[in-house]
């Protein structure tokens, strides 16, 4: 939605009173620190820190909360969600618990890992990918959802430097020394792992449709949109030029932008600087920053184009 995926994580960190965030960097750190910043455009302050080798999340999280001595919020990088983290953090304070993991419902959690809680919602156990079947016989279909509570004692279960993961070694960890191991689950609340193409798209018809809400998406946005132009349920961003009988339907195109007559923009995402030339059609696609979508050029649903890609005239991908 032409800004920052980041920020979307920021805001429900802030709304919780929580002001003092670390990113824990790997691939181009500098572009990230670049884009945001100390974080007091956003009224955080923001620490940054690179791995000096791959960790592991679990070993991520050890290394960048060395020294610190308060309960932590954990999230993973790649999740977009309105979650009460207020919620979670009196959720995790009431049941005195040294961990809380947060749990989300999906329609088909075969894909992901199965939690399992009892009544008092401690949780018991893991099953990784399972099969209809046993999702069906285990009538579970809460996964994790990538929000954490730690208190400082689980940093201490981490061997300082070693790569380690939540999933496989922190939680197994947890639950075999008996620890006040506990789940959170979310209701009602919007998430999305954003880890594929296919989840990158669908959250923009998510915003798009209104199925998102609670962000600022407010901006002032000045472009050159024709008057004989078809712009709707779209997203446009500054310093775009629309010319004529262009058509922009369900859609959002980045900043600089230049959309040519009668081309055909739906259900996708067009990132800054992409020209599309007359009467080319887009339909369910990403197109990434500085492409060249040739005249008369048809793009498909499900393609994903990356920076400075170009298409000739007429062709069919």
């Amino acid at each position: 939605m032409n800004r920052p995926f980041l920020l979307y994580q920021i805001d429900i960190l802030r709304r919780a009173g929580i002001d003092n965030i670390t990113l824990s960097l790997s691939y181009q750190p500098d572009k990230i620190e670049h884009i945001l910043g100390d974080g007091s455009d956003y009224g955080v302050t923001l620490r940054f820190i690179t791995e000096p080798n791959p960790l592991g999340t679990g070993g991520a999280y050890r290394f960048a909360s060395e020294g610190l001595e308060d309960t932590t919020v954990v999230l993973n990088g790649d999740i977009l969600t309105t979650a009460d983290i207020t919620k979670i953090v009196e959720f995790h304070r009431a049941h005195q618990a040294e961990a809380t993991i947060t749990l989300t419902p999906v329609e088909n959690p075969s894909a992901y890992g199965l939690v399992e809680t009892d009544k008092e919602s401690r949780v018991k156990g893991f099953i990784e990918k399972p099969s209809s079947e046993l999702i069906q016989k285990k009538k579970l279909n809460s996964i994790n959802a990538g929000i954490y509570v730690l208190e400082p004692s689980v940093r201490d279960l981490i061997t300082k430097g070693e790569n380690r993961s939540f999933e496989y070694h922190v939680f197994p960890d947890l639950l075999e020394k008996k620890r006040n191991f506990f789940a959170y689950e979310m209701k009602g609340e919007y998430w999305r792992d954003l880890g594929s193409p296919d989840n990158y798209l669908s959250a923009h018809m998510d915003f798009l449709s209104g199925k998102i809400s609670g962000f600022d998406l407010s901006s002032s946005a000045s472009s050159d949109i024709a008057t004989h132009s078809d712009v709707r349920n779209s997203m446009i961003g500054e310093d775009c030029t629309i010319k004529p009988n262009a058509e922009i339907i369900n859609s959002v195109i980045g900043p600089g932008a230049y959309i040519e007559e009668k081309a055909r923009i739906e259900n996708s995402v067009v990132w800054s600087h992409t020209r599309v030339a007359s009467f080319a059609t887009i339909n369910g696609a990403v197109i990434a920053r500085s492409c060249h979508i040739g005249r008369n050029t048809t793009v498909s649903e499900g393609t994903v184009l990356g920076d400075k890609a170009s298409l000739p005239d007429y062709s069919r991908i």
